[in-house]
């Protein structure tokens, strides 16, 4: 695993849209806007966009960002998102090594919280989550900008 760079971003792009929610969502084709946000997320510290790679091709991703905050006493929290695993690395672990990874990561940022979100419709992707000690304690809402 490390930080990923330009060269990368097809392949994430491609992770990303490698699904029905994604595929909707995502362009593969114009890379311009993901290439602008990868700028924006190196330059900032609390931004990790991570790639997992194996025999040199990139076979994961995600992202992790670290919030500070004034609630629970002022606790730092993280957010894992945009979490992908090729198509064909898909039950290999990889996907369990990389929350590990995001886990691990933000302890080492002072976190006392680490959350994350998941479409209503990704069942298997929530058992994923269950089964590595994540509970669904909140309800989550988003308005499109």
């Amino acid at each position: 695993m490390r930080p990923a760079t330009a060269e990368d971003v097809p392949a994430i792009v491609a992770m990303l849209a490698d699904d029905p929610l994604g595929a909707q969502r995502e362009s593969p084709d114009d890379l311009t806007p993901y290439l602008r946000a990868l700028e924006r997320l190196v330059a900032d510290p609390n931004q990790h966009l991570i790639v997992a790679t194996r025999e040199g091709r990139v076979v994961g991703t995600l992202q992790l960002t670290i919030v500070p905050g004034l609630s629970r006493r002022g606790s730092t929290r993280s957010i894992i998102e945009g979490v992908r695993i090729h198509a064909a690395e898909r039950g290999s672990g990889l996907g369990t090594r990389l929350i590990e990874w995001a886990i691990d990561a933000s302890r080492r940022e002072g976190c006392q919280l680490v959350q994350l979100t998941s479409d209503n419709t990704r069942t298997d992707a929530h058992r994923f989550y269950e089964r590595l000690g994540f509970t669904a304690s909140h309800v989550g809402f988003k308005l499109q900008l």
